[in-house]
């Protein structure tokens, strides 16, 4: 037997075509498939609710009770069909665990989808033979297939990886290569047996050998609806930018209110902070920041009822304040060595100091423009350069957040005079006003922006342009 895996898996979903790959698994001297046992609503088979002892009640509290049994109980290697409703904790476990092996069995989603459909309407969820054969047409419909479509591509991509962040490999395969010995004797090959069948398992029949067209009443329009889906993720925005982490130090909650705020680089953070000290009357060195995780959930803790906040700048607005901040001007924020490349590299005519009287409102729009370039590229994996979180897209910052907490509201810029003293007010502070923020670049925003800025800043954040909703900003 095996001297790679413990036990195995068939990953596969309802009329792929399990029972029949299992009936063939079974076959094999040293190989026993003991169904779905880890279904929510029985052991193994419909209706049947205990399993070497294990009952459905024991195996709730404790799914690897069962898994042991299996594997205890079994002359050879012991293994189950997994569909994506079945129990989440064995999931993870099996994930994980590099000695069990994992089978992956798929078929056309449309195919199953029908297939499906027809047996819930007959009734008849497997056939022993053609006498006891039952057909029947069912009606295709669009949000139905389009819900059970995306169920399954989502735990499909999951399982693919799952296993390639863990190092391991499945055996793939398809409905029609079930019927195909050749393939069926490697599956057993790559579970450690060595016997080679001349012929596959019949015992389970093809219930719906018809072609679509005749099983699908309303066909035409089913032909019109698939038009519409996206086979090929064509309206997908690729996505080369690196992670980021929850950037808790950065947040800062107000001295007393239970409201905490988590900055997006490049927003209008002094408006805002100042903002949070009006709600106590404080100053701004009395805000509560440079949280770490346990500090953090400990003032969440003692503040119920708490709220927290993310705004969200215009990109155009958010890229042209930290194009100013790091490299048009001169301080002690100014990223000297990003800057050196993109006066070299990238032919940013930026003043090889600070900005002087030949640093001209001209000089400043095609520094910016070239920038936003920059950015696109560097965004997308081509340069050499980190993506640092000031330019990073708001879309990928707030996943980060998102691994320690997602925030309560996300506030556009633009919006944010009318929502904070409204969501200061849902906790029982004083609706305050909040402070215009400051243009504090080189030079406005305003005085140099077109629809050729536009352009170039959203050919960097398509991303975020997409998941927000923005607009020109002017």
């Amino acid at each position: 037997m095996s001297e790679t895996f413990d036990y195995f898996v068939i990953f596969a979903e309802m009329r792929t075509g399990s029972n029949f790959l299992e009936e063939n698994i079974n076959a094999y001297f040293g190989l026993k498939c003991w169904g779905e046992v880890f279904n929510p609503h029985f052991i193994g088979k419909a209706k049947k609710e205990e399993l070497l002892g294990v009952s459905l009640p024991q195996r709730e509290a404790d799914p690897l009770v069962l898994l042991n049994r299996l594997r205890e109980k079994t002359d050879g290697l012991a293994g189950f069909r997994f569909f994506h409703n079945h129990d989440p904790r064995v999931l993870q476990h099996i994930i994980d665990d590099p000695r069990c092996a994992k089978v992956i069995l798929t078929r056309n989603p449309l195919e199953s989808y029908v297939s499906r459909k027809i047996a819930t309407e007959t009734g008849q969820w497997r056939l022993g033979d053609l006498k006891d054969a039952k057909t029947a047409q069912i009606t295709f419909e669009r949000d139905e297939f389009e819900r059970t479509l995306d169920e399954v591509k989502r735990f499909q991509l999951f399982l693919q990886r799952a296993l390639q962040t863990r190092g391991q490999t499945g055996f793939y395969l398809n409905y029609e290569d079930i019927q195909d010995i050749d393939v069926i004797n490697g599956m057993a090959r790559y579970l450690g047996v060595d016997e080679v069948r001349g012929r596959t398992v019949q015992k389970t029949k093809v219930q719906n050998p018809a072609s679509l067209e005749d099983k699908v009443r309303n066909y035409d329009e089913m032909v019109a609806a698939l038009g519409s889906i996206d086979h090929f993720n064509l309206g997908n925005t690729p996505n080369f930018e690196p992670a980021r982490g929850p950037a808790v130090p950065t947040f800062v909650a107000a001295a007393e209110s239970p409201i905490l705020y988590m900055p997006m680089r490049g927003g209008p953070d002094q408006a805002v902070t100042a903002w949070l000290a009006a709600l106590d009357e404080v100053h701004k060195e009395q805000l509560k920041a440079g949280f770490t995780q346990k500090s953090l959930r400990q003032w969440k803790r003692k503040n119920k009822g708490h709220r927290s906040f993310v705004v969200l700048p215009h990109p155009v607005e958010r890229l042209h304040r930290v194009f100013c901040r790091h490299f048009a001007s001169f301080s002690a924020d100014t990223f000297s060595e990003i800057r050196n490349v993109l006066r070299a590299t990238y032919k940013l005519p930026l003043s090889e100091g600070a900005p002087d009287a030949d640093y001209t409102l001209e000089r400043h729009r095609e520094a910016f423009l070239k920038f936003a370039d920059f950015v696109r590229g560097n965004l997308g994996g081509q340069t050499s350069v980190r993506v640092d979180g000031g330019w990073a897209t708001q879309s990928e910052v707030i996943k980060g957040f998102g691994e320690f907490g997602f925030p309560d509201h996300l506030i556009r810029e633009d919006e944010m005079g009318q929502l904070l003293p409204s969501l200061a007010a849902s906790v029982g502070c004083n609706a305050i006003d909040v402070p215009q923020p400051d243009d504090d670049g080189v030079y406005a925003l305003a005085d140099f922006y077109d629809a050729q800025i536009e352009e170039a800043v959203k050919a960097a954040y398509q991303r975020d342009y997409m998941m927000f909703g923005f607009g020109p900003w002017r």
